[in-house]
Parts: C-alpha cells; sequence; structure tokens
C-alpha cells in the first residue's frame, strides 16, 4: 500500500481496509485516535492480507519497512553505463530509459547538450516503486541541477561547467587533489589558444567508453565532434557523468602554470604536471618505463 504525502489517519485507515490488510476502517483508525503521538511515513509498504490493526500498524509506523529499490550510479559512469544500472534496480525495462532519454530538454537541459551525458548526478537514490523512467531521470536530473544552484553555477554555464567536469573526471587518477590540477591544465590551453588534446574525448566520440588510449587516424579525424586534438575549444559536451570533486574543480580549478600532465604510475595515478614540452616529454619517458618495467604495468599500458 501506498501512504501518500499529505494523507491523515482516515486516508491510511480506508487505504488498509480497501486493500484487504485490516477488517475495518474503525480497528485501525481507532488506534491512531487512541495515540495522539503516532506518526505514519509517506512511502510504499507491503503488508499481508488480513492482519490485524496493530500489527498493520507496527509496519507502517517503522520507516525501514518502506519498499524502495536504491540504485547506485558512480562517478564517471556514461549514460548508456547509468541508463542500465537505472534498469536494474528498478526493475524498469531499460528499453524504456533509452526512450525517455532522447530528448534532454524535457528535462530542463539546454537544447545545447547532445544527450544527457553528463546531466545526470551520480549518486545513490532510492526510488518509490511505480515510478516511470522519465521520472526516474528527472530525479537525477533536478539532483545535478540542485548541485550546480548551490555551487552558483548560472543556468546558461552549466553545459560549460558539466563538460569541463566531465572531461577532469576521465581524464583524473585516484587523487582527488590533482581533479584542480587538471582543470587548470584544460583551461590554461583553452586561454592560451591551444587546443586541448584530450585522448578521453577522442575515445568517447568513437564510442570506445573502457579506454583513453587512441590511434595516429582517430586524433586526426576532424568528424568527431568530441576530438579536441583536431577541433578547437572544449569538446560538443561531457563525456561521463562528473561527480561533486570534478565539478568544483572545474568550478574553481587550482591556480598554476601547467599546460602539460601525464600519469607515471597507472595503478596508483601518480601524475606529474609539467609547464613545458621538454619536462612534459621527460615524464611522458618515466610512463613509457614504468610500462616496460614488469608485465603487470604492462597490462595498464594497452
Amino acid at each position: 500500500i501506498v501512504v501518500r504525502p499529505g494523507d491523515i489517519g482516515e486516508d491510511v485507515a480506508r487505504t488498509l481496509q480497501r486493500a484487504g490488510v485490516t477488517m475495518s476502517f474503525t480497528a485501525f483508525y481507532d488506534l491512531l485516535l487512541a495515540d495522539e503521538s503516532i506518526v505514519l511515513f509517506p512511502g510504499t509498504y507491503l503488508l499481508q492480507e488480513q492482519m490485524s490493526a496493530r500489527s498493520a500498524l507496527d509496519v507502517l509506523r517503522d520507516p525501514a519497512n518502506r519498499v524502495t529499490a536504491s540504485v547506485t550510479i558512480p562517478e564517471g559512469t556514461t549514460i548508456l553505463d547509468a541508463l542500465g544500472l537505472l534498469a536494474l534496480g528498478t526493475d524498469i525495462p531499460v528499453e524504456e530509459f533509452e526512450a525517455a532519454a532522447v530528448d534532454p530538454t524535457v528535462y530542463g537541459i539546454s537544447a545545447e547538450a547532445p544527450s544527457l551525458e553528463g546531466y545526470l548526478f551520480p549518486a545513490t537514490y532510492e526510488f518509490e516503486p511505480g515510478l516511470t523512467a522519465a521520472q526516474v531521470i528527472q530525479v537525477l536530473v533536478d539532483e545535478m541541477f540542485a548541485r550546480l544552484d548551490a555551487r552558483g553555477v548560472a543556468p546558461e554555464d552549466r553545459h560549460r561547467i558539466l563538460t569541463m567536469a566531465g572531461l577532469v573526471q576521465r581524464e583524473a587518477g585516484p587523487n582527488t587533489d590533482d581533479f584542480g590540477k587538471i582543470a587548470q591544465v584544460f583551461y590554461n590551453r583553452l586561454e592560451g589558444g591551444w587546443r586541448l588534446e584530450s585522448d578521453a574525448t577522442v575515445a568517447y566520440g568513437t564510442g570506445n567508453f573502457s579506454t583513453v588510449w587512441t590511434t595516429d587516424a582517430e586524433r586526426a579525424d576532424a568528424s568527431n565532434p568530441y576530438n579536441t586534438y583536431a577541433n578547437d575549444g572544449l569538446p560538443i559536451g561531457p563525456i561521463g557523468l562528473p561527480g561533486e570533486v570534478a565539478i568544483d574543480a572545474a568550478i574553481s580549478p587550482t591556480e598554476g602554470p601547467w599546460f602539460f600532465f601525464v600519469p607515471i604510475n597507472l595503478q596508483t595515478g601518480e601524475t606529474v604536471f609539467s609547464e613545458t614540452v621538454d619536462q612534459h616529454e621527460a615524464a611522458v619517458a618515466m610512463l613509457r618505463q614504468w610500462c616496460r618495467a614488469s608485465e603487470e604495468n604492462a597490462a595498464y599500458c594497452e
């Protein structure tokens, strides 16, 4: 049964009777009248038919008995994987999520966004049964907008911030202290008139979401709108769902003179930030040396 926000005792007593949980309206309602301190929490509850009024009340008084679907969306997840996770967690067919995701503008997203990518906030959610795919998606979009609003991001700046945040989320390793530095590298390149040259954006545009390694041909393909080697500026949209750390980095990057970064240990994520080409090439040599150091290391470099 569903206890809706705003339901009073009479409403709940009537719902229980109609559902066959209690035999009479008065048996349950009299219990409520006898104790004004009783609070019933809105939500969906699973009860047996033909319960005693007292047993039904015990179930409804405990919010832990609410029936919900729990879904966790990790940071950096792509939209396609996120829709799959939502489908698994809610038992709503993934096809319904895919259909609901076709037009981002119905969720209040700017028409400049090519898809829902980047606009679902990655977190753990509890969903009430009976929601549609579109209603579930709206919850995640609203959460993202609320996080951006709380940080003072104007609606007209949402797409730019989320595009940078998605890039930072994908390029960064496990060290959250690096997120702000990586954002600064990309901002420095934009301000200096450089191309971003992010392999992660190129790979995303090719449909390869599991790697950031790219080929010469892929990096030369200007028809890929996510190719920041061949095209100026930011890619046309986010390349994943950024979390709070990446969003904060995109809004307030760590000030510094860096134009390059490269991880020199792909297992730990240790990253070197450089100002010059020579410094960067020395760091790249350290990465290559690390890749050759063992078969275990080499597996990370494929």
